[in-house]
């Protein structure tokens, strides 16, 4: 018997009225694996995200994450649990400064109550001491592109460097399982080398990633396996070599028809 998959998807289903966004989507993911899920546009990419991490919750199926059932699972248990995301769209607090913005992904992990923060007793104060320490330290990963800029407002940031912003308050929580919804989108080809550099980085640091990628040159370079998404199916899942000579995901997804991918 092999050892026991770091995430697990059987038979998801996710309904919307009469319309089914997933059908029974089944999968697993290893530890500090790179798995890449791909599929037009409107295939159930991120619906398939928001499932694992209960933000729109199954109709039916299991997600099991170490063994343990997330499903019925409130989102910021599943995110205790170790499992932490970025979104399609950017979500950030642009009023608040990058390094509080980063702050933001640790903040669940701390014991300051309302009263302790009130009165500051020293364990507080080191605390937040060590919380900053952290947050400093996972900006380094992103270099000059955030470092500079750790009391900025991050409405002043660059799209891309908002990008980086989310993964770096993802990624503070130290999570075995990081969740990143197309990274590398809005970027110029250096930029997403940069990403996929960050993303190899992640996965030797010792997490495990799950990432939905639409350019077709970032999926082949930076996966270990790939899941493929289409009209809410799975139609295929294998590595970057069989998955570029699969027929059906050509016809899919690769070739001239609907959410043709982009290949820089």
């Amino acid at each position: 018997m092999g050892a026991q998959a770091l995430l697990e998807i059987q038979k998801l289903s996710k309904l919307f009225g009469g319309l089914a966004a997933l059908k029974e989507v089944s999968f697993s993911v290893q530890e500090r694996e790179i798995v890449s899920l791909i599929g037009p546009n409107g295939a159930g990419k991120t619906t398939l995200f928001n499932c694992i991490t209960n933000t729109n919750p199954p109709t039916s199926g299991s997600v099991r994450f170490l063994g343990e059932e997330l499903t019925g699972l409130a989102p910021h248990k599943v995110a205790r649990k170790g499992v932490a995301r970025t979104f399609q769209h950017i979500r950030i607090f642009g009023r608040m400064s990058v390094l509080d913005n980063v702050r933001v992904g640790n903040d669940h992990l701390g014991r300051t109550g309302i009263l302790s923060a009130l009165l500051r007793p020293p364990w507080v104060r080191r605390e937040e001491q060590d919380n900053t320490e952290k947050c400093m330290s996972v900006l380094s990963l992103f270099g000059e592109r955030l470092l500079p800029r750790v009391n900025q407002y991050a409405h002043m940031l660059s799209y891309a460097n908002r990008r980086r912003l989310e993964m770096a308050r993802a990624l503070v929580s130290e999570p075995k399982l990081l969740l990143l919804d197309e990274p590398t989108a809005g970027m110029n080809p250096r930029e997403t080398q940069e990403v996929v550099d960050l993303i190899k980085l992640i996965r030797d640091r010792g997490h495990t990633v799950l990432v939905i990628e639409h350019k077709m040159k970032v999926v082949m370079t930076v996966s270990d396996r790939i899941v493929v998404l289409d009209h809410g199916e799975k139609i295929a899942e294998g590595t970057p070599s069989e998955i570029a000579k699969n027929e059906q995901v050509i016809q899919a997804y690769m070739g001239g028809g609907r959410g043709r991918a982009e290949t820089h």
